[in-house]
């Protein structure tokens, strides 16, 4: 777990890609910065406003797809709802599913400045690991 670092994750290089290292004190709090992580690579983080709520559902086969599936569905709303995301909630979450509840708005350019664009999370360098007092993950997401 990185120490003395607000905001739960930080982006790293891969050839070609963007890498996201998030941690959190429980799972609920990892899946949630690794969220914010996705978004600090597509939209100017601070401009967006929790106006509407979504329901999200994510499964997969253990935590590392599931991670993968969650920020898919994410990634989903901004390119075909055309949303903007700022505020991440897990409300459940096991082995291999997620319920969440994420807020935004609807994509403004003029006001959400776009940062770049994620074409998909991989599962290049996956992993989610137990760590002192925490837990840290790592996902490649293709840019």
């Amino acid at each position: 777990m990185t120490e003395g670092s607000a905001t739960g994750f930080e982006i790293f290089a891969v050839t070609a890609d963007k890498g996201i290292r998030a941690w959190g004190r429980d799972l609920p709090e990892l899946f949630v910065n690794a969220a914010r992580g996705l978004w600090s690579l597509m939209v100017e983080p601070g401009t967006v406003r929790p106006v509407r709520g979504f329901l999200i559902r994510a499964e997969g086969s253990d935590r590392e797809t599931l991670l993968v599936a969650w920020l898919n569905e994410l990634l989903y709303l901004y390119e075909v709802e055309r949303v903007a995301l700022t505020e991440f909630a897990v409300t459940r979450l096991d082995e291999e599913s997620l319920e969440a509840t994420v807020k935004g708005e609807p994509v403004d350019r003029s006001r959400h400045p776009v940062v770049g664009h994620v074409k998909a999370v991989t599962y290049h360098l996956l992993q989610i690991r137990h760590v002192g007092a925490g837990w840290e993950a790592q996902v490649v997401v293709d840019v």
